[in-house]
């Protein structure tokens, strides 16, 4: 609404107190955003209305693009004010002075951000700020980035009650961990970046995959217990190996030859040779397979 006195007119003379316009035909007001990157104001309609003292209305519509820093340290429980500068043209006491009346919010959601609430402030004569308060819908960002991290590490915490022996237990952590790490590496491009506040949600990620790889380290740590008794590990060659196998196969050999004896049964002759022929037989195919088993 602007008076512009040269479209007025006299009642007594014309009897309509207020006409329909082109809006092309009349002077109208711009209105800039300062702050704005990009800015366009467009007509709500084509007509305008004036009144007889030369009071026009009329309704624009202004889409903008404002470049406003918003702290994202909380992220995805951010939320900031956004100033958003309107001025029209004015130098000198010269020109257009904007007068803001009552401020209505329309639209309070628009994708992930939703407008909280919106002020007017006066900072300079020329120029108008609204304060816009914006804060992040947490719903999306919680499930698709904090409930997966915390399931994980969750799913690692029980995994404690799988059976040290047979593996199963490190292999399911070895595949938290590559699953995580997968994780973070689809989510890279959708996490705010780093800056001066850098958000916190960054240092959540890496305390959770800090503690899935330490996880990771001490089931290996207790499979090792487990398994030896010992976590000192020996680094033997393969001959070594072979002549250990070697002696332990001759002791066991001696330890069978000891057991074998000859019993004299309360029988004939004959019983006792052909115990005795039993017993040789026996003796024979032990030093065959020694033999073998040492020219291997």
């Amino acid at each position: 609404m602007w008076t512009d006195p040269e479209l007025g007119w006299n009642t007594s003379l014309y009897q309509y107190e207020q006409v329909i316009l082109p809006v092309n035909k009349i002077w109208t007001p711009e209105l800039h955003v300062t702050n704005g990157i990009k800015t366009m104001m467009i007509h709500s309609s084509p007509d305008l209305l004036v009144d007889n003292n030369g009071t026009v209305k009329h309704t624009v519509i202004i889409n903008a693009e404002v470049d406003c820093e918003v702290n994202l340290f909380n992220y995805p429980f951010a939320s900031d004010e956004c100033p958003v500068a309107i001025q029209t043209w004015s130098l000198q006491e010269c020109g257009t002075k904007l007068v803001f009346g009552i401020l209505k919010m329309v639209d309070g959601s628009h994708g992930d951000w939703r407008t909280d609430n919106v002020e007017l402030q006066k900072v300079r004569e020329d120029r108008n700020y609204i304060m816009v308060a914006l804060s992040i819908k947490y719903t999306n960002p919680f499930i698709t980035l904090l409930l997966p991290s915390i399931l994980i590490v969750l799913a690692d915490v029980v995994s404690f009650a799988l059976p040290l022996r047979g593996g199963e237990r490190n292999s399911f952590k070895v595949t938290l961990v590559l699953s995580f790490t997968m994780f973070l590496i689809i989510l890279n491009d959708q996490l705010p970046g780093d800056g001066k506040c850098s958000p916190i949600i960054r240092t959540h990620f890496c305390v959770c995959l800090v503690f899935l790889v330490l996880s990771m380290l001490v089931s290996m740590v207790l499979t090792r217990l487990s398994t030896d008794g010992s976590l000192l590990f020996w680094c033997c060659s393969k001959g070594s190996v072979s002549e250990n196998m070697r002696k332990k196969d001759v002791e066991e050999d001696e330890e069978v030859k000891a057991d074998i004896s000859v019993t004299q049964l309360s029988g004939s002759e004959e019983d006792s040779q052909m115990l005795r022929k039993v017993v040789n037989f026996l003796e024979g195919l032990d030093a065959q397979s020694l033999e073998k088993k040492t020219n291997r």
